[in-house]
Order: structure tokens, then C-alpha cells, then sequence
């Protein structure tokens, strides 16, 4: 069975977050509206995560798999047909042949996040950004996100779906903030993230930037459950996919955000 290994960037702003819903626009959606009209057949179209409403994507990894092909089909012809027919705010970077037997899901092995925050109001970034008006102390900020490292328990830091047992437990291989013009960025590397979890990070970073919240009380939320977090979270806004990691793949060490506004 043919299969293909899509790179794909998107503004998620618009959209319901990357899995299909029936009574809301989403990405896969989107993707498989156009599957219907380039493949006589119905497709097998997985992403490697589910980003939630209003979050953007600088590399998610798509499998396409088609039971019946007519014609053989390049990688750049699906490339093109996929662009052609898919909204302004989703590109299909690349198109790799992949193993027939290739998961975007399954098969990744670790996930990046990045979260732009903006220290000054910006017309062109709205969407892409988080802007905070206080003075924030970024190496204050880079300190408490060391404390990520490592196997923890992140109940504190996420919203689990009701009557749905999930382990809390993650293992962060990476994490750190930087700065980038006008932008501070949190960039976070694990095999797995959980429901608001990035998002819930950032804004309890942010309130150790603010001067608000202390090295340890920060720590604590770590080894204790806390419901202060949910009352933080950061908008969905500034968070991007960052990349995705494959068996060969090396991490993402550009000190740089996904675009600078000064």
C-alpha cells in the first residue's frame, strides 16, 4: 500500500485544532477534504499530534496511506495537488516516500513545542504571539524552566478528560527559554505532552518572570497537585509544533522563534 510522509506547516488560528471534528473546521479535516477530490479511494491520514484549537504548526508529520492508486504519483505531485486545493493558512512543505508499515504517530519518538511570548504590542503578530504588557525577568524564567528536566508529574500542569485514566508521568529531555528580539521563547522537548500542559507551563513561567510566584513555589507544583496552574494558562496563541523527532532525527537548537518582531 503506498505511503507517503508529510511535513506539514500551519496557522492554527482558524481552525479547531488538528483532529477531524463534525461540527468544526479542523486541519486533518481540511486534509481530508482534499484527499476526496485527488484519490479515487478513501485514505488513511494520521498526524503525529493533536494540536489543540487555535495552536499553530511549524513541522507536524503526517502518514498518507492509499489503498488504490490508478497512476503513479511522485512526491511532488501530491505535494502540488495537496497546495493547490488546501486553504491559504495550510502548506504541505514536503512529501517523502515512506515504509508501507511508516505511523507519524507511533513512530515518534520525541516532540517539540515552542511558545512565543511578546514584550511589546505587535499589528502583524496578534496571532502568533502571547503579548505581556508587565516586565517579565527572563533568566528568572530560563532558571524555573530547568526544573522541567527530567521524569515528573505533571497533574498540576494539565486538564485530564473525565472518566479518562491517563498516566500524568513525563519524561522532558529539553527545556529552556531564550530571547529573540522582542520575543521570549519556550522551547520544550518530551516523547509525550498532555492535554494544556505547554500552555500551563508557560503561564506559571510567566508568573516567575512577573516576580509573582518564587523558584520554589514553582518546584512545588512539580511534586504536589495544585489547581493554581489552570488559573494561568497561557493562550493558545503564541504555541507552535515545533518539530517532530523520528529515530536519526536530532533536536531543535536554533535560539531563534518562529519569527522576530524587533
Amino acid at each position: 500500500m503506498p505511503t507517503w510522509k508529510l511535513e506539514v506547516e500551519y496557522e492554527g488560528t482558524r481552525y479547531r485544532g488538528w483532529q477531524m471534528q463534525h461540527n468544526a473546521r479542523s486541519i486533518q479535516g481540511e486534509m481530508m477534504e482534499v484527499t476526496r477530490q485527488l484519490f479515487a479511494s478513501r485514505v488513511e491520514l494520521y498526524g503525529a499530534g493533536r494540536t489543540d484549537a487555535g495552536v499553530h504548526a511549524l513541522s507536524q508529520i503526517v502518514h498518507l496511506r492509499v489503498p488504490e492508486l490508478s497512476v503513479n504519483l511522485t512526491p511532488k505531485m501530491i505535494q502540488f495537488g495537496f497546495n493547490d486545493l488546501l486553504p491559504h493558512d495550510i502548506n504541505v512543505v514536503k512529501v517523502m516516500n515512506a515504509p508501507d508499515d511508516f505511523h507519524a504517530r507511533h513512530d515518534a519518538i520525541q516532540r517539540y513545542y515552542l511558545y512565543q511570548i511578546s514584550k511589546r504590542r505587535t499589528a502583524f503578530g496578534k496571532n502568533l504571539v502571547w503579548w505581556i504588557k508587565d516586565e517579565l525577568d527572563a533568566g528568572a524564567m530560563r532558571e524555573a524552566a530547568r526544573m522541567l528536566v527530567g521524569r515528573h508529574d505533571f497533574r498540576s500542569f494539565c486538564e485530564t478528560e473525565e472518566g479518562k485514566k491517563q498516566s500524568t508521568l513525563v519524561e522532558v529531555s529539553h527545556a529552556d527559554v531564550f530571547t529573540d528580539g522582542d520575543l521570549i521563547c519556550f522551547r520544550i522537548g518530551a516523547s509525550h505532552f498532555l492535554w494544556k500542559m505547554v500552555r500551563r507551563i508557560v503561564g506559571m513561567l510567566a508568573e516567575v518572570g512577573r516576580g509573582n510566584t518564587t523558584y520554589d513555589a514553582f518546584e512545588r507544583l512539580l511534586r504536589f497537585e495544585s489547581n493554581v496552574p489552570a488559573q494561568f494558562t497561557a493562550p493558545p496563541s503564541g504555541l507552535f509544533l515545533e518539530k517532530v523527532l523520528y529515530r536519526g532525527d536530532t533536536p531543535p537548537t536554533q535560539r531563534r522563534g518562529a519569527f522576530t518582531i524587533g
